[in-house]
């Protein structure tokens, strides 16, 4: 059964960029500030003193260190104006102490933000994967759209760069959560001016019982039959009746979902990645391939990466 797409009119009026003062944060200050702009949305700057690494100290010197913090913020607030990033925008910088994820959770909620950037630590060791934790609890947890900036992410900003815009990629195995995102990845595809590439990957077909591999195109008919059947399934999105300034692209490759979605957003040169997500009902990673899917595309990724929950 086919529907059309409605397209979600995105209009944000707050970004929030959640801040640590470290260099892994600039390039997201940078992108939160060209779409604050952008949008002509409030910017807010958000950081927060965590109180576990004062538990011994005490109040006193967690308090010294939220008033430094204070002042690193307002030299860089000054230090943004000086430079023209702040002019004419309506600006917030906000120091609270206390449980990180709490107190951003609670800034989200009373600042009604409509979107977060945040940025990554990267790839460690071992191929683990470091979000960080307060960046994983909010890629996780936001009520808002989120979008990370990753270390390999480039530094110019989709929204400073020249016409035309180059392609925003949507990945999508068709489940319900996953195009749950597709109107935002539609409408941010009009407002860029930019074409939107629906990615579908699709496993290596499993060898069936007593296939031989003279028979090579047993296997060959086992993929073009589920190319056919993915194709169908994007045809019945009905994309060629819904409102798009540029038609999309359908694409279908074989293999792990996150190598490929990187690869084809490598070759496209994609501007923005856009995840559809379920929420998930609690933090096991083994128990949501599609959290894991999302991490190994985040860190790795050489644009930014929008998450949106259902």
């Amino acid at each position: 059964m086919s529907s059309t797409v409605t397209v979600a009119d995105i209009a944000l009026k707050s970004v929030m960029v959640a801040f640590d003062f470290s260099e892994a944060s600039q390039k997201p200050l940078h992108h939160a500030l060209a779409i604050a702009r952008h949008y002509g949305a409030k910017f807010y700057l958000a950081h927060v003193v965590s109180g576990i690494g004062y538990a011994i100290a005490g109040q006193e010197a967690l308090s010294l260190a939220a008033e430094r913090s204070r002042r690193t913020a307002q030299e860089l607030e000054q230090e943004l104006l000086q430079r023209g990033a702040l002019t004419g925008l309506h600006h917030e910088f906000i120091v609270r102490e206390g449980n990180v994820w709490e107190q951003l959770e609670l800034l989200i909620r009373e600042k009604q933000v409509d979107m977060v950037v945040l940025g990554t630590h990267g790839r460690g060791a071992l191929g683990k994967l470091l979000l960080g934790s307060v960046a994983e609890q909010v890629f996780r947890h936001a009520d808002c759209l989120v979008a990370t900036v990753g270390p390999g992410s480039s530094m110019d900003s989709l929204i400073e760069k020249p016409k035309p815009v180059r392609p925003f990629l949507f990945p999508t195995d068709f489940t319900p959560a996953s195009l749950h995102a597709l109107p935002y990845a539609i409408s941010l595809a009009n407002h860029f001016g930019a074409k939107l590439v629906v990615l579908h990957v699709l496993p290596v077909a499993p060898i069936p019982e007593g296939f031989h591999w003279s028979t090579t195109g047993d296997l060959t008919q086992m993929r073009e039959e589920a190319r056919i059947a993915s194709q169908r399934q994007f045809d019945a999105l009905n994309l060629q009746h819904t409102r798009m300034a540029i038609p999309p692209e359908f694409m279908v490759e074989y293999g792990i979902p996150s190598e490929q979605i990187l690869l084809a957003s490598h070759t496209l040169k994609a501007d923005l990645i856009v995840i559809g997500l379920h929420r998930p009902a609690h933090l096991d990673p083994a128990s949501h391939m599609p959290w894991n899917l999302a991490y190994k595309v985040v860190v790795d990724a050489h644009c930014p990466v929008l998450t949106i929950r259902n």
